[in-house]
């Protein structure tokens, strides 16, 4: 089998194709059907009818929270906070934007009237992010205060500021669980009609959990990706859903998953056995998938794990190809954007 290269997963994005606003209607987003050839152009609330009654879509119901918090140092100084994950009582773990890091034991100054007090790094001494506690003087915990406090984690290459319609659109309509930093932007095209559609299609749904963090936009920077480090994100697949997939692959129904998250979830129980915890999982070409069929999935990033992943499953030339015509047809990309839906290659 080919080896690939970082180098192999680059191409040329137009700056104007970057989406900076979702489309006024959830499902009124362009969807490239990968699974004809050619590919076929159509809108997303299409989506039922290239389905079949007793395949099984499964999503991701994590919530997005307000995870962006601002601050200053008692010298002044300002600093931001990402929200990574929330820790048992009021402790969190966080990026830390700050011109110098200030020494542990710092008590920060919070927007909203709050504190945070640095207590070291995380994991352990020596990890990227940072672990901080939180006190109000009403006793909120992490998330109350994120709510109150925060702002939406819009991704770094949205160019403007969070604004009520983020908070509303940058959330998928069934998002259940808060934890994530990022939101699993296949699922933000599904509105009520279009489930509603699906269910009357005689599709099945179920959810699984992963919480996004904001290591799905750091960037792959050796050139030989067997040596790239998965970011850490937690998951759950839930009992109902492991009986619906095992029920699904015992009628010959398909597997759709909505969003690289959910496959992420998916073959991390496939390949540990584990219903929950951590996954570092890195899917490149030659991964053998164990649960999906098909992919519901945003365009992503040039040179991105999410790149490697959906080759993975659909064949690097073909996505490669499909990619070319997406930006020759001026299909907008990342969050906000536009989807495709691509189905498994033979091995």
């Amino acid at each position: 089998m080919r080896s690939f290269t970082l180098s192999d997963f680059d191409f040329d994005l137009p700056a104007e194709l970057v989406a900076q606003h979702p489309a006024a209607e959830r499902s009124a987003s362009r969807l490239l059907d990968g699974t004809t050839s050619p590919p076929t152009d159509r809108i997303f609330r299409a989506l039922p009818g290239l389905l079949r009654p007793g395949d099984l879509l499964v999503f991701n119901d994590t919530q997005v929270v307000k995870a962006r918090l601002f601050g200053e140092k008692p010298t002044g100084g300002k600093l931001e906070l990402l929200v990574e994950r929330v820790l048992q009582g009021a402790e969190v773990v966080a990026h830390m934007k700050v011109s110098k890091k200030p020494p542990i034991g710092t008590v920060l100054r919070m927007a909203g009237g709050f504190t945070a007090t640095l207590l070291g790094r995380w994991p352990e001494d020596n990890g990227a992010l940072f672990r901080f506690a939180f006190e109000s003087p009403a006793g909120e915990d992490p998330y109350a205060l994120m709510a109150r406090c925060g702002h939406v984690p819009l991704p770094p290459y949205i160019e403007h500021g969070d604004s009520e319609d983020d908070e509303r659109r940058y959330q998928t309509v069934f998002a259940r669980v808060p934890g994530a930093v990022a939101a699993p932007t296949a699922a933000l095209h599904f509105d009520e009609a279009l489930l509603a559609e699906l269910d009357t299609r005689g599709v099945q749904r179920a959810n699984v959990t992963l919480h996004v963090g904001a290591g799905t936009f750091q960037p792959v920077k050796t050139e030989n990706i067997a040596e790239h480090t998965m970011h850490a994100e937690r998951y759950d697949v839930p009992p109902a859903t492991q009986q619906a997939i095992a029920d699904c692959h015992a009628r010959g129904g398909r597997i759709v998953a909505v969003g690289t998250t959910t496959v992420r979830t998916l073959e991390s129980w496939a390949a540990s056995g584990q219903a929950q915890g951590d996954t570092q999982i890195f899917i490149t070409p030659g991964f053998r998938f164990r649960h999906v069929d098909l992919l519901v999935t945003n365009f992503h990033l040039p040179k991105s794990t999410l790149m490697m992943l959906v080759s993975a499953l659909a064949g690097y030339e073909r996505v490669m190809a499909l990619y070319a015509h997406a930006i020759r047809e001026r299909y907008r990309f990342f969050s906000y954007g536009d989807a495709m839906l691509l189905e498994r290659a033979a091995p």
